[in-house]
Order: C-alpha cells, then sequence, then structure tokens
C-alpha cells in the first residue's frame, strides 16, 4: 500500500490555541492516549508539525 502514521496524543490539547486543538481534532484526536493512523501525505505532515510537542509519531509500513 503506502506509508502511513501512527499519531498518539500525549500531552493536554488545553492550554493551547484554538487553531493548535482545531488540528488535534482534524487528525481525529480525542484525548490523551488515543491513537490514529493516517496516511503519510504532505497534508497531515503539516498538520503534525504544528502540533509536534502534542504528539508522538510512529511511521509504519502497510
Amino acid at each position: 500500500m503506502g506509508r502511513k502514521l501512527k499519531i498518539t496524543l500525549v500531552r493536554s490539547k488545553y492550554g493551547w490555541s484554538k487553531k493548535q486543538r482545531a488540528t488535534i481534532a482534524g487528525l481525529g484526536l480525542r484525548k490523551i492516549g488515543h491513537t490514529v493512523v493516517r496516511p503519510d501525505n504532505p497534508c497531515i505532515r503539516g498538520m503534525v508539525e504544528k502540533v509536534k510537542h502534542l504528539v508522538r509519531v510512529e511511521e509504519i509500513d502497510e
């Protein structure tokens, strides 16, 4: 298939800007410890870059 990103929320989204909270929601993350798998593309990479201080990212092959 292609590369995918496993994204886990590791810090609280509260206390950060509305844009960063909206980015977390856009990635589909809800609460600390929640993990989602998203395709590895420039759009998702940009979203992760905006909230890199709140998430942990792993690359996986499928």
